[in-house]
């Protein structure tokens, strides 16, 4: 192997870690911060979660496709392979339920802070938004673990009859 293929596995991987990581990272802490009820709390873990995703989440989520279309080319994977089409449908839809999170993430943390001045409990839409945003999470993060399997597995799968 190439040093070249080498730097790009170890970005490609260590983007797959921020991502995972990052996300699992941010669903315990605003989970732990929901269960308190407590506005100040919330909106305190809610305005540093929407911080860490767009530094660390969207970074990766650009770098990851660059670095793995690169890294196919540098290891001769065609991007007809098949845990490779699989792996960006997965992709995409982690992103599907990725993009609405982070609107509604925005969102909670602006009601939060409001109750929080008001010194109000946490409105039932910051509640709602809260059980919306935490659903979004099974299926994406559920897609990002197959992703990360399909990456280390790398398994025969054909969709165009190869």
């Amino acid at each position: 192997m190439n040093l070249w293929a080498d730097i790009l596995r170890w970005t490609h991987v260590i983007g797959a870690t921020v991502l995972f990581g990052t996300g699992a990272g941010i669903a315990f802490f605003m989970l732990m911060a929901q269960r308190t009820g407590r506005a100040d709390l919330v909106a305190h873990v809610t305005g540093t979660v929407v911080v860490a995703d767009t530094i660390f989440t969207a970074t990766a989520v650009v770098v990851q496709p660059i670095s793995g279309v690169l890294l196919a080319r540098a290891t001769g994977w065609p991007l007809s392979e098949g845990w490779i089409v699989l792996s960006l449908l997965l992709y995409v839809v982690t992103g599907l339920f990725w993009l609405p999170v982070v609107w509604i993430q925005i969102r909670m943390r602006n009601l939060a802070r409001q109750a929080a001045i008001e010194n109000r409990p946490l409105p039932a839409e910051e509640k709602r938004l809260f059980r919306i945003w935490f659903a979004c999470g099974f299926p994406a993060f559920a897609a990002v673990l197959a992703i990360l399997w399909l990456m280390v597995a790398r398994p025969a799968i054909s969709f165009f009859g190869g």
